[in-house]
């Protein structure tokens, strides 16, 4: 049986801190939790993507402004709206089938339990979540220990 070999996708969630000027989205956000996360599929993914809660899916590249919107709060109703977008984008983007895919998810619980990582599945990609059930303390650990 021939090896197979599938194309990581990191998705990184957006967060609240950002430069209040219009900049390349991976320059945008400003904390520490997203550098490490940055660092990270920088180093794990053969190509990633911003998942903002007021854009969707952002390339790294793709110029933005501040904003001030969050996923968290926002109802089941609204939180469902966002990931079939996010999958939609995504299919814009990587094609119908998601079989030779691996998706890495660095992202809350709001970005991925709606809708997007069952979407992903479903859609016959694996998905992995190195940080899922970490608080944001222990979050920043695992992120600065994989330099």
């Amino acid at each position: 049986m021939k090896p197979t070999s599938r194309t990581r996708i990191g998705l990184v969630g957006c967060v609240s801190e950002k430069r209040d000027v219009i900049t390349p989205a991976q320059d945008l956000y400003t904390s520490t939790l997203f550098s490490g996360r940055l660092r990270f599929v920088e180093h794990t993914c053969d190509r990633w993507f911003i998942l903002s809660a007021k854009h969707g899916v952002v390339e790294p590249s793709q110029p933005l402004d501040w904003y001030d919107e969050t996923l968290k709060g926002q109802g089941v109703a609204a939180k469902r709206t966002w990931s079939k977008k996010v999958l939609s984008q995504l299919t814009d983007l990587l094609g119908e089938d998601w079989h030779g895919f691996e998706f890495e998810f660095h992202a809350g619980a709001d970005y991925r339990d709606f809708g997007v990582e069952e979407g992903l599945r479903r859609k016959g990609a694996l998905v992995e979540n190195p940080v899922k059930g970490l608080g944001i303390g222990r979050q920043l650990h695992f992120y600065a220990s994989q330099r």
